[in-house]
């Protein structure tokens, strides 16, 4: 599903390294966290798999595709089969629920029938049937991140990418988010977290792969924050 070999990137003027050798394969299905602190080197990886980046050198593979190669044209097909949930939810805010949902299946000529039938069932999925018409701004912070992941999975991808999808929001709701991807990566979707959240990571015992300062320090199955630093 994704295939890390001898990966760099480097950034700016003074090409400082922000990934620095990093080999790692992730099958069909897993659930991974990254971690590690500010810098470490999470989301340019999340960026060079949705390849909003192009790797300085070595492979990068999704979806057997070497996405450093990959030609402009095919990057919508690549990019419809990858779910993305942020931190800082990028929802339309003065758009109902339905339609923030909607816009996502719109954008890759899904059919009105399809969207009629498929919005209410994500938004099912995620607890949020009964606020399909609710405007964004009236949302708390743990319900836009649902809207986040309704919109995500609504075009059935092959993969789910979160980028610190619980750093603008309580433990509770935390919990609520990370156990609605849990939920979505049993029916199986690889699901991808980077995270900060150390009391999250240690809860799922998940495998969990450490990045410090650029390197992959650590790579356990079943792993905790707390283990690998």
């Amino acid at each position: 599903m994704v295939e890390a070999k001898n990966l760099f990137m480097k950034y700016g003027k003074g090409r400082q390294l922000a990934l620095d050798n990093v080999n790692f394969f992730i099958d069909r299905g897993e659930f991974v966290f990254f971690v590690g602190s500010s810098g470490a080197g999470k989301s340019t990886l999340l960026k060079l798999i949705i390849r909003e980046l192009k790797p300085t050198d070595g492979v990068l593979k999704v979806f057997n595709r070497d996405v450093g190669r990959l030609p402009r044209h095919r990057l919508p097909y690549l990019r419809r089969n990858i779910g993305m949930v942020f931190q800082d939810f990028r929802l339309m805010e003065e758009r109902s629920v339905y339609d923030n949902v909607a816009f996502a299946m719109t954008v890759i000529g899904s059919s009105r029938r399809e969207i009629k039938r498929r919005v209410p069932h994500v938004l099912n999925l995620v607890g949020l049937q009964d606020k399909a018409k609710a405007k964004i701004t009236d949302l708390s912070g743990g319900e836009q991140q649902r809207v986040g992941l309704a919109r995500a999975i609504a075009n059935r991808p092959a993969m789910i990418i979160a980028d610190e999808p619980t750093g603008n929001l309580d433990p509770g709701t935390a919990l609520d988010i990370m156990n609605l991807l849990r939920s979505i990566n049993l029916r199986g979707t690889t699901v991808l977290v980077a995270t900060h959240n150390r009391d999250i990571v240690d809860r799922f015992k998940k495998r969990v792969i450490y990045l410090e300062n650029g390197r992959l320090v650590a790579d356990e199955q079943k792993g905790i924050y707390t283990h690998v630093h």
